[in-house]
């Protein structure tokens, strides 16, 4: 099979898209019969640096029926393949989109983007393109196309960067990857170990095809073919114009699986030793982050514990099961530094101890009974520690930490140990802290900026003054504490970009009302009974701040 790479000019100048636009039509003029297969950079259709949402638009929406045209009239006429990529309109904008084109011209699929850059997912306001990337936030498996007894997955530039993608490639048994590419920032050797990575570790050819800053730059271009083995068949550099060469797609490369190894691909060698647990969150158990999770949404306060004992593993079970968006529970200290989760400081309501959490160690509170005052079946349940809830739910549901040792105040406030753990889990983006303490706030800011807070009710019964705490020290949400807050509250930390969560509603005609005055997250106790009641309602509410 005879591919071809095109690497056009490109231009930092959005004064310059019209001429770069016409040299990459140029190009594709010079193809020939003689091509089994064409690949052209990302954005083909906006071939230069565009700035702002507006202008990126009409850039995109002026060139792209006369690319599409073009690439299809030169797959008829060369009798190749054409993979190009240009934008997608969907009813909610623009999405970045690889099209195959058959020999015949005709459009056999479509690839979004996997992974879309931050300038791509960034509103106009923020500097961004706002492109449509909804789709990016749902499970899904690496796209694979078969066309003419090929299996062909593909990689749009910043998809290079996720190595833990390549290993679900691998599984796809794909003989091509189309890389459509500009990674503007990267070297010719960085692109290079990438790329050679990339198809040691998939057993695949990369087709790549990316643009020329300038013939004397060292940075971004490298429209390359690579083998299975990792070795370069083909590599333009900053070179204008056509990159040929000829391969056999269905060329693999086998070694022996380790000393005396039978003959095996690379990913399967690797995935006789594979230790899953031992890396990130992944999956299609992974819910997606607090801070691109739809709202409204429901919490299930100290988890479903309508079913099972309160701040329980089964009620944190129970609620994750039945598809909650987020769960609630609070965290103590006991005597010798072992974070765990209950509601009260004492024990009396919720086992068949006595006294206070923190003056007993962990050891003790383990001979305790946490299930028995639920019902019988429950006998014998423990208190769990919050490691446990990582380790279980980390990534499969938002939480709401209520972190108790804060509200009261401790001398160790743990917060580094909190806060460790949370990475050790790596579940950064899908919890946020509760407290009233403004001053460890604060400090949960300063330590960990990347971490969200969100301020709770200290007692003050003005409806603005939670509300005025959140906005001074920059808090991600407020949880409103009921009756204290009405509408005023809500919509003036919504104008500050605050969400708000209200503690609580277990009657469904009480959280209905809430949703309706634009209520972020309403905490429950029945989750169940809420969540059924509540359906329709949050669906048609998708979202309550105006950004």
């Amino acid at each position: 099979m005879k591919v071809c790479v095109i690497q056009p000019r490109y231009s930092f100048h959005e004064t310059e898209v019209d001429p770069c636009f016409e040299g990459l039509m140029d190009l594709l003029d010079t193809c020939d019969e003689s091509l089994d297969l064409i690949v052209l950079p990302e954005y083909s259709d906006a071939p230069a640096d565009v700035k702002g949402k507006e202008e990126f638009y009409r850039t995109v929406e002026r060139n792209n029926s006369i690319l599409l045209q073009k690439a299809k009239e030169t797959a008829k006429r060369c009798g190749s393949l054409v993979f190009v990529n240009a934008g997608y309109e969907t009813e909610n904008g623009i999405r970045n989109t690889t099209y195959a084109i058959d020999r015949n011209g005709r459009v056999v699929g479509r690839y979004f983007k996997a992974h879309p850059a931050p300038s791509e997912v960034k509103t106009d306001a923020e500097g961004g393109h706002g492109l449509d990337v909804a789709y990016s936030y749902e499970p899904a498996a690496p796209y694979v196309l078969e066309i003419e007894g090929l299996r062909v997955a593909f990689l749009t530039c910043y998809d290079f960067y996720f190595y833990e993608n390549f290993a679900k490639i691998a599984r796809e048994n794909v003989d091509l990857i189309i890389g459509c590419a500009l990674q503007r920032t990267d070297s010719h050797e960085a692109l290079s170990i990438i790329n050679r990575f990339l198809c040691y570790n998939t057993n695949a050819h990369l087709i790549r095809a990316s643009v020329s800053l300038g013939e004397h730059s060292t940075l971004c271009g490298c429209s390359m073919v690579v083998s299975p083995k990792g070795e370069v068949l083909l590599n333009m550099e900053s070179r204008v114009g056509l990159g040929i060469c000829e391969i056999d797609p269905k060329n693999k490369y086998y070694k022996p699986a380790g000393h005396m190894g039978k003959l095996k691909s690379h990913y399967e060698y690797i995935e006789e030793g594979r230790r899953p647990w031992l890396y990130r969150n992944g999956g299609a158990s992974v819910v997606p982050f607090d801070d691109v999770m739809q709202y409204p949404r429901l919490c299930a306060h100290r988890g479903f514990n309508t079913v099972a004992p309160e701040n329980s593993m089964p009620a944190f079970g129970a609620a994750v099961a039945l598809g909650a968006e987020e769960i609630e529970f609070d965290l103590w200290s006991t005597k010798d530094g072992v974070l765990v989760s209950c509601h009260d400081r004492t024990l009396d309501r919720v086992s068949d101890g006595t006294g206070k959490i923190y003056e007993h160690t962990y050891e003790e509170l383990s001979q305790l009974n946490f299930g028995k005052k639920h019902g019988e079946k429950f006998r014998g349940l423990k208190i769990p520690t919050f490691e446990e809830i990582l380790q279980k739910f980390a990534g499969r549901v938002i939480m709401n930490i209520h972190v108790k040792i804060w509200d009261f105040k401790f001398e160790n406030s743990m917060l580094e140990e909190i806060v460790a753990l949370i990475r050790k889990y790596d579940c950064e983006k899908h919890v946020y802290f509760m407290t009233v303490n403004d001053a460890m706030i604060k400090r949960v800011l300063e330590y960990a900026p990347d971490l969200k807070v969100c301020v709770g009710w200290d007692g003050n019964k003005d409806p603005m003054s939670i509300v005025d705490r959140a906005i001074a020290l920059g808090a991600y949400k407020v949880q409103l504490f009921k009756p204290y807050f009405n509408q005023e509250s809500i919509n003036k930390a919504h104008a500050h970009g605050i969400r708000c969560n209200v503690f609580w509603a277990d009657d469904p005609e009480e959280a209905k009302q809430y949703f309706e005055m634009g209520i972020d997250t309403v905490l429950t106790n029945d989750y169940l009974t809420v969540y059924n009641a509540t359906k329709g309602k949050r669906e048609t509410n998708t979202d309550t701040l105006p950004f």
